[in-house]
């Protein structure tokens, strides 16, 4: 049976794709998760899984890091990205990222279930009233996507804490991990960025926000 994953951190929507899911792939064993954090579990479980549907917003995500996360951790995997957001811009660049699909989330239960069967049949689908628009990417925002798609699962679960204003010893509390590993991840994590402080990895992060914005700079670990 094929392994399908949905992340989304709203219980009726998750619902909702589950459906759709299971009415495109009746034989589907459909496996869920609230934040990016228990996805990337699931994805350690499941490395066969057939197909992703992933909500652009999400506890662990921000904008676009998610997506250009995985696709460069699992380029084998499939991806369907669904969002609120019903501008063509934000879906062309979600397909410029990787994506196999964009969903919006007013989108009937139809044009998900097509979405799903496009994308398992090979095809990249948008809804058509999202057709159309410049699907490249800014140079800086495709240099943070390829950066961040160098990261390791748990670097990148770090790197997520840190653009949050987590300290280490916050972030080795919600790892179960000991400072000192997060220490050894932070290292690695500046290095693969090119960066050397905390409030540079979150500026890294903010460029593939989906609206990217001004940002306060972070409060720095005495320990860092």
């Amino acid at each position: 049976m094929p392994d399908i994953l949905i992340a989304d951190d709203h219980p009726l929507f998750r619902d909702a794709l589950q459906r759709a899911v299971l009415a495109a792939m009746p034989q589907a064993r459909v496996h869920t998760a609230d934040s990016v954090h228990a996805l990337l579990g699931l994805i350690e479980q499941f490395p066969d899984a057939e197909l992703l549907l992933l909500d652009l917003h999400m506890p662990g995500a921000r904008g676009y890091s998610a997506l250009a996360h995985i696709r460069g951790q699992y380029p084998g995997l499939p991806t369907i990205v669904v969002s609120g957001h019903e501008e063509a811009q934000v879906a062309r660049r979600a397909l410029a990222h990787g994506a196999s699909a964009y969903i919006p989330k007013s989108s009937s239960g139809e044009s998900i279930v097509a979405a799903i069967r496009a994308v398992l049949d090979g095809d990249v689908w948008l809804p058509p009233q999202l057709v159309g628009g410049n699907a490249e990417l800014r140079p800086d925002e495709a240099a943070a996507a390829a950066q961040v798609a160098a990261l390791t699962p748990q670097q990148f679960r770090v790197m997520t804490m840190i653009a949050e204003g987590l300290l280490n010893k916050q972030i080795a509390w919600e790892l179960g991990v000991s400072e000192a590993t997060v220490k050894a991840h932070m290292t690695a994590i500046m290095r693969k960025l090119g960066v050397n402080n905390r409030t540079q990895v979150a500026l890294i992060a903010s460029q593939l926000a989906v609206e990217p914005g001004a940002m306060q700079p972070l409060p720095e670990d005495d320990d860092a």
